[in-house]
């Protein structure tokens, strides 16, 4: 049986994020929302718990998760971070983007990608995603929720609380969200490079 909880959209309600939190620091499968669109989450370094994810958006073992991290000191731990792409971070983070870095031998290494050791890192602006990175007090491994026959993340998540019944531990209702992708900026070469547009502005990226 999956648990589901509303929590505000604005004004989380602690003693609901303190619940999700307990889940997630329980080895579960968390469905939230974000800036773009519902997605799952889990806790850095839980193969098992990966598996799952992977099973219900029947994705490939080699798939790439997303650090979700709280802010730059988060981040820090599991990539390089050196002054140039710290200032860009600081200027873009909270915001609307997915950043490729390289990885520090902090992460574990079936998150990285096989052959550039890299990691894709976020810090969303949702107060929903935010309050449970300040209680869990680390990142979260997270991947969109797009069902296999869907082409984005639901917007609301009671289009899809049927088909993950008994398949996560817990869904957090935090209403309707935007489902437009992030952008996704690779920042481990010379100059940045736009792998994906998406709801992010790219210009300030365009060198």
């Amino acid at each position: 049986m999956t648990n589901v909880i509303e929590i505000h959209p604005e004004s989380p309600q602690k003693r609901l994020i303190r619940q999700a939190v307990s889940v997630l620091e329980s080895s579960g499968v968390v469905v939230y929302p974000t800036d773009s669109g519902y997605a799952l989450g889990c806790v850095v370094g839980e193969k098992s718990v990966l598996d799952r994810i992977c099973r219900i958006r029947q994705l490939k073992k080699n798939h790439l998760f997303t650090l979700m991290c709280r802010d730059l000191s988060d981040i820090s731990v599991y990539a390089r971070v050196d002054n140039p792409t710290y200032r860009l971070l600081k200027a873009h983070a909270p915001g609307n983007y997915t950043f490729i870095l390289q990885a520090t031998k902090a992460l574990p290494k079936l998150l990285k990608h096989p052959k550039r050791k890299t990691i894709g890192v976020r810090v969303s602006p949702n107060p929903i995603t935010q309050a449970m990175l300040e209680g869990l007090e680390s990142p979260m491994l997270s991947v969109s929720l797009i069902m296999p026959e869907d082409e984005y993340a639901p917007a609301d998540i009671a289009e899809v609380e049927d088909a993950l019944s008994g398949r996560v531990d817990l869904i957090v209702d935090g209403g309707v969200c935007p489902v437009e992708p992030t952008s996704i900026v690779d920042l481990t070469a010379s100059e940045p490079v736009i792998v994906r547009e998406g709801k992010g502005d790219i210009e300030p990226f365009i060198w």
